[in-house]
């Protein structure tokens, strides 16, 4: 049973890779190019405040940015960003932004906002909806082991996992 676990695992992982995007060589999983506040865009553009408060996905805008540890993010109102600015850590997706479940088996794969959950109060991004329902079938345990492979392969770049 463990075996057609993770060979179901294993078969959505290498599917997501071959049609997943190269992303950045970094601690974030961000857009490519840069914001008018000379940093790379992350969650893709969704105000992270309203996402973990309200459970949300609100798109943010350029007026309300924030720069967090060299990564933009918008939001949809001057509170947000306030809210985020004097804690940022209660709202920056886990894992660098990149999804948790790639992430619990060691590799980057893109998180995109419209795949994700609030646990314990953090934010986690999947690559799709059906990484996101194998999430589902145990998120204690997929949750603690991206903590643990996070720690390993945070500096590492997404090509070279």
């Amino acid at each position: 049973m463990n075996f057609t676990k993770n060979l179901v695992a294993a078969t959505l992982l290498a599917t997501a890779a071959l049609s997943a995007p190269a992303f950045a060589a970094d601690e974030y999983n961000t857009s490519n190019g840069l914001t008018a506040a000379g940093a790379p865009l992350g969650l893709h553009g969704v105000d992270p405040v309203a996402f973990v408060d309200l459970g949300n996905r609100i798109d943010g805008t350029a007026k309300y940015t924030a720069v967090h540890d060299g990564v933009a993010y918008y939001f949809a109102s001057q509170g947000a960003m306030d809210k985020f600015t004097a804690h940022p850590d209660a709202y920056l997706p886990q894992n660098g932004g990149y999804c948790t479940f790639g992430v619990s088996v060691g590799k980057k794969f893109d998180g995109d906002p419209q795949f994700a959950a609030i646990v314990d109060d953090k934010l986690y991004l999947f690559l799709n909806e059906d990484i996101f329902r194998e999430f589902q079938k145990d998120e204690a345990g997929t949750i603690a082991k991206a903590a643990a492979n996070w720690k390993k392969i945070r500096s590492t770049g997404a090509r070279e996992l």
